[in-house]
């Protein structure tokens, strides 16, 4: 056996046991796929999966939503994973022993760019149903929260892993469920954890500093920093906009703040680094035979109302209704929302232009949940259909590739 064969069997071994713990369980009742017709793994239309005996039980009169997105749909629009089934005939119908591992399938490689994408990276084994991403001011490092054994991975700026943590688990310190992350300028990390209702703070190392909780949060959604270096949280159980003030060298809480209340299940967050406007997203409640629909309110630094926008205002003057996942403003303070239901990035111009809507991506997407823009005003897209971030220039066109 060459050295090279050899040193790659460690790396072979570790991918059958991730696969184990994090591909192949249902993450609603934490039971193992097979090709038993209760285990079977089901693609829901959202793209999330689960086996069928979850989807039997979680079905409704009125249809199905999706525990980890909630997006609606009924059971009838379930279709088998069959990657996962795949996996399941390599693997078999369980773990070979340490001393004479099976033959393990590589890596799965990132998906491959889409015409209008200069670049992607992540990929599913690597993210698996990503939820939230932020990136590091300083260091172009991009965060993204995600569904594995470690629920927050850290990247480069180029696609490389930097560094992994947040041990899934019940401790008060691990993340059970992570629905929102931000970071901060120095490389603090700031996660929501809707398992237990808290907010999370990580140095740049991965190592917890503070956890804010104790019944404060009914469901901690979006997180952001403010340029004040404070912490907003939106709560979309209690409809609310929370604000922490945090010493986060000591790994304490000086002040917490009920900023806004009466909002309708909020979610997305995001602040305008040049004027301190937020930006947030609401999902409001859905009617029979009606698709969900969302709402985009644009505060000023000081909550006073600039602008808002919802999804029958938005059928109006486009060629669909928006249900916005994610919210972020560009250099030029421009709100910039992903909507799933395009399947498209969509800017809707300066809060005193709403809605002034202008396509910014609006291929190669299939489910996008998170928006950041980088120092060189590239667009960066997590599309937890795809479990990978994607890259564009600003303006949602490719970059040239640089030649050798």
């Amino acid at each position: 056996m060459s050295a090279g064969a050899a040193e790659s069997e460690p790396a072979l071994r570790a991918l059958v046991r991730e696969a184990e713990l994090s591909l192949l369980e249902c993450k609603v009742c934490f039971e193992r796929f097979s090709h038993e017709q209760a285990r079977r793994p089901r693609n829901l239309g959202c793209g999330h999966v689960m086996c069928q005996g979850c989807v039997t039980a979680l079905r409704r009169p009125r249809g199905l939503q999706c525990p980890f997105c909630r997006r609606p749909g009924t059971g009838g629009d379930t279709s088998d994973c069959v990657p996962l089934l795949q996996l399941l005939e390599l693997l078999g119908p369980a773990p070979a022993p340490a001393s004479a591992p099976a033959p393990a399938p590589a890596p799965a490689p990132a998906p491959a760019p889409p015409p209008s994408c200069r670049r992607a990276f992540g990929g599913w084994g690597t993210l698996i149903n990503p939820t939230a991403m932020a990136l590091c001011p300083a260091s172009g490092r991009v965060v993204v929260v995600h569904d594995g054994r470690r629920r927050v991975k850290v990247f480069e700026p180029d696609g490389r892993c930097a560094l992994q943590f947040g041990e899934k688990g019940e401790a008060a310190r691990g993340i059970r469920y992570p629905l929102g992350v931000a970071a901060t300028e120095d490389g603090h990390v700031v996660v929501s954890d809707a398992g237990d209702r808290a907010v999370k703070v990580f140095d740049r190392a991965g190592q917890s500093t503070l956890v804010v909780g104790g019944g404060r949060f009914s469901l901690p959604w979006g997180v952001q920093t403010t340029p004040r270096g404070e912490i907003l949280v939106a709560d979309a159980g209690a409809g609310a906009l929370h604000l922490l003030a945090v010493d986060l060298q000591k790994g304490e809480l000086r002040r917490a703040e009920r900023l806004l209340g009466r909002l309708c299940s909020p979610r997305a967050l995001a602040v305008s680094r040049s004027s301190g406007a937020i930006a947030l997203t609401e999902h409001l409640a859905a009617r029979p035979a009606r698709p969900a629909r969302t709402r985009v309110k644009v505060f000023s630094a000081g909550l006073r109302l600039l602008a808002q926008a919802d999804t029958f205002g938005l059928s109006l003057v486009g060629p669909c209704g928006m249900q916005a996942a994610a919210v972020a403003f560009d250099r030029q303070g421009n709100v910039v929302v992903a909507d799933v239901s395009a399947q498209a990035v969509v800017c809707l111009g300066k809060p005193e232009d709403f809605p002034a809507l202008r396509p910014v991506v609006t291929r190669g997407l299939c489910y996008p949940v998170g928006l950041a823009y980088a120092q060189d005003n590239s667009l960066l897209v997590l599309d937890s259909g795809d479990h990978a971030v994607k890259v564009y220039t600003a303006d949602g066109s490719p970059e040239a590739e640089q030649r050798a």
